[in-house]
């Protein structure tokens, strides 16, 4: 089991690190997530507060139960992620999510600083799982109202939103998944960002979105 949790800790610390190398997370903002299953408590394991990334040994890593309702149920060394009990309400509600990726990655916070979604101006908007990116409202960052916001978007196979004022949510069923949707709605907002300077977005109807998205339950898969 020590071995186990060791070798996940890990997988956390580079998805972690790839995040600042991909240049879609500066510093020690943001923070990852996996589920994991500590003897018979389910839970996920995360970053903890305050340590840069490049620093992180995989002992830093923080084992949170699911059921946990204040720091006081979380018994470590260390301190997971301020966020921490965002990722415990997205666990929570959506079953099918395995790993999460939260980043302040520049094109998309711009976006979300303005309180914007990301509209179906191109066919990509689909591998989040919806015919738009939404952004859901400004909660303080740690609390739980943002915990709560941040999860009941991620429903009906959304799997990432804006949040209002602050960043990026990605989920996968595995790290590597969470991290590729991390910097592919990175790519859409810059994307974005220009189509607007160009004039008013022309986008996608609901029709073609919803082709779109009945192709995408078979894209990229082989057989």
């Amino acid at each position: 089991m020590i071995d186990g949790i060791m070798q996940v800790a890990s997988q956390v610390i580079e998805t972690a690190r790839q995040m600042n190398s991909l240049g879609i997370n500066v510093n020690k903002s943001g923070n990852v997530s996996v589920r994991f299953q500590f003897h018979s408590v389910s839970g996920f394991l995360i970053t903890p507060t305050g340590i840069a990334y490049d620093l992180l040994e995989p002992g830093d890593i923080v084992f949170v139960p699911l059921a946990a309702d204040s720091l006081a149920d979380i018994l470590s060394d260390r301190l997971p992620s301020s966020e921490w009990q965002m990722h415990a309400q997205i666990y929570r509600q959506n079953s099918d999510i395995a790993s999460i990726v939260h980043t302040h990655s520049a094109c998309a916070t711009a976006l979300a600083c303005q309180e914007m979604s990301i509209p179906p101006f191109h066919y990509m908007v689909a591998a989040a799982g919806g015919d738009h990116i939404p952004c859901v409202p400004y909660q303080p960052f740690g609390s739980m109202e943002l915990a709560k916001v941040a999860a009941s978007a991620l429903s009906e196979n959304i799997r990432a939103c804006l949040l209002a004022h602050h960043g990026v949510i990605a989920t996968g069923v595995d790290l590597n998944k969470a991290l590729q949707l991390a910097v592919e709605v990175e790519n859409l907002a810059r994307c974005y960002l220009m189509v607007r300077q160009l004039g008013e977005p022309k986008l996608l109807d609901d029709r073609q979105m919803a082709l779109v998205l009945k192709k995408f339950e078979t894209y990229g898969k082989q057989k």
